[in-house]
């Protein structure tokens, strides 16, 4: 028998405020048609003034317990990915933790920029398998419009603000790549590609500072190295991508995606794409996906599941499990 890490529930919340890429016309060079072409994005949302990153992290968190039947009291740990907390410290997880009633255990924040989730991810099935906890509650959560430089076009209005979360639970397997739960993941970092993307400000030079992009490159780098990691989970537990029933990639840019399922071999239809709804919400924007395509009734319990994403570092990795 070999120990796995089995999703037990999932949730997710969006702020209240929709922004339509027709409100960009207003104070940009650019158009509704201009961003659908180059990115796919329709709409995303933004977080209300006062409304923070914990904020909606809360509200994905309790969403997710309602799904899972549990209560905070339940959790052993809690993970939080974002490059967006509250504060310098202490953690977005620890405020969280308070937020929903969680007592006992730990909590802390992983950092990994849009592959937060995915680094976020390998921690808990780390801490499951090791027997250092038996449920571990994974977030996603992102308020990047207080990052955005409203004047760059290039960068404004690719991102939203969200958050989403998923509960995994240590259940016995048989140790087959049949079993449910998480079978393998991937991790990879190149910091010699920081000046790609990266925000110019932070604690040491005493300025929030905004996000800054060399849209170009980092796509090149995305799709090759999201198909390679993507395989290389693949590989770790003998199956191939004609096996995958669901891909569900970072939500950046809708050609990134296409890129990647045709490097991976796979129809778009076979692939969860929220990216028109969400635009690119960092870490928040792989549980946003996972929760919307299970309530779409997308994702059953069985299918097999390969989610990849690549963010700022460059830092990029994937997970595959079985749903």
């Amino acid at each position: 028998m070999t120990l796995r890490a089995v999703v037990r529930g999932c949730g997710h919340y969006l702020p209240e405020r929709v922004v339509e890429n027709s409100e960009f016309e207003k104070t940009l060079d650019t158009t509704d048609e201009w961003i659908r072409a180059r990115s796919g994005i329709e709409r995303r949302h933004f977080a209300a003034e006062g409304e923070t990153t914990s904020d909606l992290a809360i509200k994905a968190a309790r969403a997710a317990l309602t799904d899972a039947g549990l209560e905070a009291t339940d959790l052993d740990a809690l993970i939080v990915a974002t490059s967006t907390a509250d504060l310098t410290f202490p953690s977005a997880a620890t405020m969280v933790q308070a937020g929903i009633g969680m007592e006992g255990g730990f909590a802390f924040d992983v950092q990994a920029v849009c592959a937060g989730f995915i680094f976020a991810l390998a921690n808990a099935n780390a801490l499951i398998l090791s027997g250092q906890a038996k449920r571990v509650m994974v977030i996603g959560a992102e308020t990047f419009s207080r990052i955005m430089d409203w004047t760059d076009r290039s960068t404004c209005v690719l991102f939203g603000d969200g958050a989403g979360a998923l509960i995994l639970e240590g259940v016995e397997g048989e140790g087959t790549n049949a079993d449910r739960g998480i079978l393998s993941t991937d991790l990879n970092s190149d910091g010699r590609h920081r000046d790609i993307l990266y925000v110019d400000g932070g604690v040491s030079t005493q300025t929030t500072g905004y996000l800054r992009m060399q849209g170009k490159e980092v796509f090149r780098h995305a799709v090759e190295k999201l198909a390679a990691t993507a395989t290389s989970a693949l590989d770790k537990v003998g199956l191939t991508g004609a096996e995958v029933d669901w891909v569900v990639p970072h939500q950046a840019n809708i050609r990134i995606i296409q890129g990647t399922a045709k490097k991976l071999g796979l129809p778009m239809e076979r692939v969860v794409v929220t990216v028109q709804d969400h635009g690119n919400t960092s870490a928040a924007s792989i549980p946003l996906a996972l929760s919307v395509g299970r309530a779409r009734g997308q994702i059953q319990e069985g299918d097999l599941v390969v989610t990849e994403a690549i963010g700022g570092g460059l830092a990029w990795g994937a997970v595959v499990l079985r749903w």
